[in-house]
């Protein structure tokens, strides 16, 4: 039944209408009504994954599985899930799995090259707002169209790292020779197409693989493509609609969004997949200085992150031109329905004694990492209590009353402030002044405005900082 059709009702009947409560809502009805909106998954439903509920669970999951399936690919800790979205705006519920990150290694590099893109997967971290970015994947390229020069480029690379492998070659008796290598390790097949999607089936349902249906630049081939190999009996399909440079760009963008709009709008199951996208045919262009090729890739990715591409296939390793993007993936897939924050308390920096400065700063995750960082940079020994401002910045939330003086003086008594330290003076942020004589009657604590920026934290305690002003 097309989740369009449903009513609460009908999800409400097979719910365990225990009103336990668990999943956040008053009650059953409410929470099938979250369901019904897209507003909820049904794993938020903690009775339903008891294994005894599990004929249940797969009643409603056939009701309420989202239109784009999830793929996972790879095995162990990294394995990567591709697609699995309900919504075609992210503000309509949220988006789940961001979209994979693949860097190239063809069979035709030297041995110092491919290890050294390896170990740039491997390695990439980037510490931001308390998550850690990185990259996702490697996709393995026949250039050589020789199977045992392929097979020896996916087994070293297999063995340098435990992320997963897109296997890229269109001759299927090369591309078995890459799997009989890591088929175990569930690579991505790249890809079936029109000529040769019967052998490409019977290898991704021979070693249990995901498979790339490949049409470029021909939606209606693609889609039989997809039904084909849906009934010849893969069930884990990736479609590849094509990326294109220059003017095709605009084509490239209504490909993807037209797939996607067909997926969830006009629940079309043999486009209900993830969506491949390979921003590297920026390289297949010449160009006088790699620079170019490398912006028009980084054009390219960054328009297809907005335009559902599940994965990417990327050959730059330059930062400038990934950093962005993996923010870009990161601040579009995170839940509009929740802030990104931290949790209220105390944090200690340094080594502070019962004399230390107490400062304070909100829960919002970025404002709280930026202090953070400031007081750690400038070596400070002292004490910051993290008020829950329901993730939002300190101005924000002092304007919005989700910091009060009421709340402020719970916070102190709750983290058991007076134990840690002897003194009665707390250092609220700048943009929090207008509260310092509410929170000073409250709380019976003296109460001091810092700097407006906590860049200025080191040199404000150095001039100002008294623990007993009195």
């Amino acid at each position: 039944m097309p989740a369009k059709e449903l009513s609460p009702i009908e999800i409400y009947k097979h719910l365990p209408r225990t009103n336990c409560k668990e999943c956040g809502e008053t009650n059953c009805m409410a929470f099938a009504a979250k369901l019904v909106n897209r507003e909820a998954t049904l794993q938020e439903c903690k009775p339903l994954l008891d294994p005894k509920q599990t004929e249940t669970f797969n009643k409603l999951w056939a009701l309420l599985k989202p239109p784009v399936k999830a793929v996972e690919v790879g095995v162990g800790d990294y394995k990567k899930k591709l697609g699995g979205e309900y919504v075609l705006y992210r503000h309509e519920f949220t988006y789940f799995n961001l979209p994979a990150i693949a860097i190239d290694v063809t069979d035709e590099m030297p041995d110092e090259e491919l290890e050294a893109r390896v170990k740039f997967v491997n390695e990439l971290v980037y510490e931001y707002i308390g998550m850690k970015l990185t990259l996702d994947m490697v996709a393995v390229r026949c250039t050589s169209n020789d199977a045992s020069k392929f097979e020896a480029a996916v087994k070293k690379a297999s063995n340098l790292t435990s992320k997963p492998l897109a296997l890229c070659a269109l001759d299927p008796a090369v591309m078995e020779h890459g799997l009989a290598a890591v088929g175990d390790k569930r690579p991505l097949i790249y890809a079936a197409t029109k000529t040769n999607w019967k052998e490409m089936a019977d290898l991704a349902l021979m070693y249990n693989c995901p498979l790339v249906a490949s049409s470029p630049q021909d939606l209606d081939a693609l889609k039989s493509i997809s039904k084909t190999l849906s009934e010849y009996g893969v069930e884990d399909i990736v479609l590849d609609p094509g990326t294109q440079l220059d003017e095709g760009v605009p084509k490239t963008v209504d490909d993807f969004t037209i797939l996607r709009w067909d997926a969830i709008n006009g629940e079309e199951e043999n486009l209900g997949y993830p969506l491949l996208g390979t921003p590297i045919v920026a390289w297949a262009k010449p160009t006088e200085d790699h620079i170019l090729n490398e912006w028009n890739e980084a054009m390219l990715a960054s328009i297809l992150v907005t335009r559902y591409s599940d994965i990417l296939i990327l050959h730059s390793v330059s930062g400038w031109s990934l950093l962005p993007l993996i923010f870009l993936r990161q601040n579009l897939y995170t839940d509009p329905r929740k802030p990104v924050s931290v949790e209220s308390g105390i944090r200690k920096f340094g080594e502070p004694n019962d004399m230390s400065p107490v400062l304070l700063t909100s829960n919002f995750a970025l404002t709280y990492y930026t202090v953070a960082s400031d007081i750690e940079s400038m070596k400070l020994n002292c004490y910051l209590l993290v008020v829950d401002s329901e993730g939002m910045s300190v101005e924000s939330a002092v304007a919005g009353r989700k910091i009060t003086a009421d709340i402020i003086v719970e916070t102190i008594k709750t983290t058991k402030l007076d134990e840690l330290v002897k003194h009665r003076h707390l250092v609220i942020p700048g943009r929090a002044a207008r509260l310092s004589g509410e929170i000073q009657e409250a709380s019976g604590w003296t109460i001091s405005v810092g700097p407006m920026d906590s860049s200025g934290i080191a040199k404000y305690l150095e001039e100002k900082w008294k623990p007993n002003p009195e």
